[in-house]
């Protein structure tokens, strides 16, 4: 089978890596998910994997991924009939991880991410793929043709927006889903300024430009966020955290070095979108 070319932009390039990390941890003989989809789109994708090395940045994109994984899975027990929205869907395999086959989903992305998306995943009635940014305005409509409620989920991507970029974003999702979940990751102000220290082996071109210490400042933008948790990498699920081996809780060490140094670091946060209030206007922010 013909190896498949990829045309990305620097931050959509983020994807291959977030992709290979699952990979990499579906390859370890006690590794915390099995993704076999993921390990067979690396094996498809004609792309230097190699760059990224064994990092261990790749295993804090697996602990992130667990802990939205969590919150979806809760929502879906809640819902077993809602609507996902996957805000930077990139390769992600989670509605594979997840499906119960009752839930709705719509995986959401730019036009060249979700173009690579394509030669790998098809829309079903449950699920759709929409090419398009979070700003722009046209796919809220596509989302309310499925049943609510809805949960969006944005793994590492809003760390990438300019600040008024991403109070635009949250200020669409609150007026389009109020009373919808939302989660996404940000990155401490100390972390997005040292993001190129050789200790986080940064390897795409791409970079933070969103620093946020205290996700529960959000809510003070006034644009309707309710925050109800918040978690660095390390606090998993019970579950997993007590099956955890040896030489991954040396690695977690690592991590923990890595990303709390003098800041909160990385973290992962629950918001419930709440009633809108008027949003930023900045037209040059906007993205179509």
């Amino acid at each position: 089978m013909a190896q498949i070319q990829v045309q990305l932009g620097d931050v959509q390039e983020t994807l291959l890596a977030t992709l290979y990390a699952r990979a990499v941890e579906t390859g370890k003989k006690r590794g915390l998910l099995r993704d076999e989809t993921a390990a067979r789109m690396v094996a498809r994708i004609d792309y230097d994997f190699t760059r990224f090395g064994r990092s261990p940045m790749l295993l804090g994109s697996v602990l992130r991924t667990l802990i939205l994984d969590e919150w979806v899975r809760e929502f879906i027990d809640a819902h077993p009939g809602g609507t996902v929205i996957e805000i930077g869907a990139g390769l992600n395999t989670r509605f594979e991880r997840l499906d119960n086959g009752r839930v709705h989903w719509v995986d959401l992305d730019l036009p060249d991410a979700m173009a690579l998306r394509r030669r790998f995943f098809t829309e079903c009635d449950r699920r759709k793929l929409l090419g398009a940014s979070v700003l722009a305005e046209d796919w809220p409509d596509a989302v309310r043709e499925l049943p609510g409620p809805y949960f969006f989920v944005a793994e590492g991507v809003l760390l990438y927006f300019p600040p008024a970029q991403v109070r635009l974003a949250l200020a669409g999702l609150s007026r389009h889903f109020p009373g919808a979940g939302l989660a996404f990751d940000t990155a401490g102000r100390w972390l997005v300024d040292n993001q190129d220290a050789p200790v986080f082996e940064k390897t795409v071109a791409a970079s933070f430009r969103w620093g946020c210490d205290d996700p529960a400042e959000i809510a003070g933008w006034g644009l309707g966020l309710a925050h109800r948790e918040s978690r660095t990498l390390l606090q998993l699920p019970k579950r997993l955290a007590r099956s955890l081996p040896p030489q991954t809780r040396a690695t977690l060490g690592v991590v923990r070095a890595a990303l709390r140094s003098r800041a909160r670091g990385y973290q992962v946060s629950l918001f419930d979108l709440e009633p809108h209030v008027p949003e930023p206007t900045s037209p040059g922010d906007r993205i179509t």
